[in-house]
């Protein structure tokens, strides 16, 4: 028997690993958010989660460290004590291409670069001054943003802008951007769009309420991950918003407007609202409330979220402060237990001064929502801190992501 390979049997195993990797291709997207989530640390776990057979995802796992995106292990490891054979442990490339993420509120704004897995990059030193002109804004943090790229020589997939507004879709307008001084109806998205191209930055760029994509990003990457059912509400620089994530997928409405929980009524003879109404949540439970109630008058000399963060970690012992803060933990928790009777999530994720106001006194809220929510005595609802720094930046650049999650074959090529 001759000792050279036979060429047809070369031939066929190199069939079979293109047949491998063509049966594979639909499976890239699906591997690749795995791998983003953390639902999939080694190639084992991503067999089973693909329902494929090893060799189809081994070929998987190569294609997207080929394109930059993962890392697979050289060398398969077990964990102490575990049985079976080792697996190559996955992770996303830490030097791959990366998002650019932009976010706006009503003290300023940020630019940021984020790579896979929701991990922050680079930021550029946040602006404190919002112009009423929101062209002259997006051209700014585009330009951040483009420095930071420069500064970084990373590929960029594309664009993600948070604005503290609700944002329709498709067209990309922001109604209601009420503490802003930009117009209503202000096209956000197409004027996004053209600030990224005119600064030479790839990919396509998006543009979504701040709320909703905080909600994103903690779902995917922060305490939201695992829920089914997911409810967000937070607190910006200024007022009060929510998002709702329903069987994993981020509610937007018909139109993208779905969820303004900012204008509950949760004290009818309360505050006036930039609404028209009274008493809505987004005046009677955010930053400026807090100080307000408390008897501090807010300065110039940091945002009005960071104050009335402050101000309730160092001075929760101070009787005013103490009132003021039970007054919008009560708030928050009517209004909590409204949206509990109607959405029924499985957990409840708090963000900005809520969050803080949770830390200070998690028994009063969870008290609140279970004393006024019709299902809160049979068990209640997991209330939980968001746990990201800077979510909604994160969360803007999942939409920049995105397209490359769904085939990452087109989106780089």
């Amino acid at each position: 028997m001759s000792g050279k390979a036979d060429p047809r049997a070369a031939g066929e195993g190199t069939t079979t690993s293109r047949q491998r990797l063509d049966r594979g291709r639909g499976a890239l997207g699906p591997a690749l958010e795995l791998v983003h989530t953390g639902r999939a640390p080694t190639r084992a776990v991503l067999t089973a989660e693909l329902g494929v057979t090893r060799a189809t995802a081994g070929a998987v796992a190569a294609e997207l460290e080929a394109l930059g995106l993962i890392r697979v292990d050289a060398r398969p490891g077990a964990a102490a004590g575990s049985q079976g054979r080792p697996s190559h442990r996955l992770a996303v490339a830490e030097d791959g291409p990366v998002a650019l993420a932009a976010q706006i509120h009503s003290d300023g704004f940020r630019a940021a670069l984020v790579g896979l897995g929701g991990r922050i990059v680079a930021t550029a030193p946040g602006c404190e001054t919002v112009d009423a002109d929101p062209a002259k804004v997006l051209a700014s943090v585009v330009e951040a943003g483009a420095a930071l790229l420069r500064e970084t020589g990373r590929r960029c997939v594309g664009a993600g802008l948070a604005v503290p507004s609700a944002v329709t879709e498709p067209e990309g307008l922001a109604l209601n951007p009420l503490h802003l001084a930009w117009p209503a109806g202000a096209p956000v998205r197409e004027i996004f769009a053209e600030q990224v191209r005119a600064a030479g930055i790839d990919g396509p760029a998006f543009a979504a309420n701040d709320v909703n994509l905080a909600a994103l990003a903690e779902h995917r990457h922060g305490a939201g991950r695992g829920a089914r059912d997911l409810l967000c509400v937070a607190t910006g620089h200024r007022g009060v918003g929510g998002a709702l994530v329903l069987d994993g997928r981020l509610h937007t409405g018909s139109s993208g407007l779905a969820l303004e929980v900012g204008h509950l009524t949760v004290n009818p003879e309360g505050r006036p609202c930039h609404c028209g109404s009274r008493g809505c949540l987004d005046v009677e439970a955010d930053p400026l409330a807090l100080l307000t109630a408390a008897g501090r008058a807010p300065g110039p000399e940091v945002s009005l979220l960071q104050q009335a963060e402050d101000l309730v970690r160092s001075d929760y012992a101070d009787p005013a402060v103490r009132t003021a803060a039970e007054e919008l933990i009560d708030r928050l928790g009517l209004g909590l237990a409204g949206l509990v009777n109607i959405l029924n999530p499985d957990r409840i994720i708090l963000g900005g001064l809520h969050r803080t106001l949770l830390a200070a006194d998690p028994d009063r809220l969870r008290a609140v929502v279970a004393d006024r929510s019709l299902w809160g005595r049979s068990g209640g609802v997991p209330i939980l801190a968001c746990t990201l720094d800077h979510n909604s930046l994160v969360g803007a650049a999942e939409l920049a992501w995105q397209p490359v999650l769904d085939d990452p074959l087109a989106a780089l090529a």
